[in-house]
């Protein structure tokens, strides 16, 4: 989720408050950090935390970027969309460092393109008046 909340905090910009959490933080990643500096992404106030910062919060759109994730994901008040983008976790990748480095790429151009359809049209909700913009 880190990789998905740096995409749409540089791509969506000051139209988007983002967040992300994890069902079991364990950090950031020493490979995500890298692959968003190689892509130049901001990394500046990125950390690891937990749903349960956020439980009593109302956001416009909940993304689960994982399967396990969306199946243990609390319920979050209010009106908003759930969305669901299943990836496989990079991290979860076993063998030599370019292999996993390969992972974290993939998933990081995966994830670069589904955001910024994402973007458009959640800026177009957004003009028509059917939703905000709180990822």
């Amino acid at each position: 989720s880190i990789l998905a909340e740096a995409l749409l905090r540089a791509r969506g910009g000051p139209d988007f408050e983002v967040y992300s959490a994890g069902t079991e933080p364990k950090g950031i990643h020493p490979l995500t950090l890298r692959v968003l500096a190689e892509a130049r992404i901001p990394t500046e106030g990125l950390r690891s935390k937990s749903v349960d910062e956020y439980l009593g919060q109302s956001f416009d759109y909940v993304i689960t970027v994982c399967d396990r994730a969306r199946q243990v994901c609390p319920v979050f008040p209010g009106e908003h969309d759930s969305l669901h983008w299943g990836y496989d976790d990079p991290a979860a990748v076993e063998g030599p460092e370019e292999v996993r480095l390969a992972a974290f790429r993939q998933t990081l151009t995966a994830m670069g393109e589904r955001i910024g359809e994402f973007v458009t049209l959640a800026r177009r909700a957004r003009r028509e008046g059917r939703l905000g913009a709180r990822a």
